[in-house]
């Protein structure tokens, strides 16, 4: 799809018009331009963003694809009737079969937050990505039996990222812990993690994989090398093993992906979106 812009237009952040967008077109080898216009929310920024869209397909020589979560109509129209794109509606061609198979009116609410600072939900997510910074690479043992997800493996496994993935997309607090080589040599997990067995999910990687990251951030030393590399995933495998705790390889994973695996596995009692 050379030549050809994709525009995600919103009256809220975008976010959900980009990764529903997005999905869609994963199922396409494509190369296109990507352009999100959040917070278009009057008939001034509608217009404004319709001459975007136009000179784009000016610019590329074919029509743009334009995915949009607009709730406002008003708002809505002006796309609808001036832009040249490609529009697909997504609130629209969701929420109104909705609408008559519920037998409801939807609040046509804009964002996932009409007010974030009165949002129970939105606070408790805050809270669990602070506990989850907080609790990240070992840095603290307090209030861990308050972890909905405690993830262990050796340095650079993916960790920190799975943490703040399931904090910030679940309001999950999860704690992070490194395995190290006293850990090993000990042949046991750390103590403070033993009470809360249940909760610990192993991640593990391919040690050439690891070796690789590893010489990102300190190239040429013994913490990066192959053998190291090697020695530390065995035991850790080793470890996680003797311990009875669920793991996976994150080698070639995405953290949504290790993310889901997780939920699935460990479901924890406490789950936001």
């Amino acid at each position: 799809m050379p030549n050809r812009t994709v525009f995600f237009v919103s009256d809220g952040t975008g976010i959900t018009a980009e990764t529903f967008g997005n999905a869609i077109l994963a199922q396409f080898e494509t190369a296109a331009r990507h352009v999100r216009l959040p917070f278009v929310d009057t008939v001034d920024r509608a217009h404004q963003a319709v001459r975007q869209i136009n000179h784009a397909a000016e610019v590329d020589g074919r029509r743009p694809i334009v995915f949009t979560t607009l709730v406002n109509m008003e708002v809505l129209r002006v796309i609808q009737e001036s832009c040249t794109g490609m529009l697909l509606d997504m609130f629209g061609t969701f929420v109104h079969p909705l609408e008559t198979e519920l037998g409801l009116k939807s609040n046509h609410r804009i964002g996932r937050f009409s007010d974030a600072s009165k949002s129970k939900a939105y606070n408790n997510r805050i809270a669990a990505i602070n506990f989850s910074l907080e609790h990240d690479d070992g840095q603290s043992n307090r209030d861990l039996e308050q972890s909905d997800v405690i993830l262990v493996g050796v340095s650079r496994s993916g960790k920190t990222p799975t943490s703040l993935y399931l904090a910030m997309q679940y309001g999950l607090k999860a704690s992070n812990y490194p395995l190290i080589p006293e850990d090993f040599e000990r042949r046991q997990l750390p103590v403070a993690l033993v009470p809360h067995k249940a909760k610990i999910f192993g991640l593990t990687i391919h040690p050439e994989r690891l070796s690789e990251i590893r010489n990102e951030r300190r190239p040429n030393s013994r913490y990066a090398s192959l053998e190291n590399c090697r020695h530390e995933v065995s035991e850790a495998e080793t470890m996680m093993r003797r311990a009875g705790i669920r793991w996976l390889s994150t080698t070639t994973k995405s953290i949504e992906e290790i993310a889901t695996t997780i939920l699935q596995e460990l479901h924890p009692e406490r789950l936001a979106y």
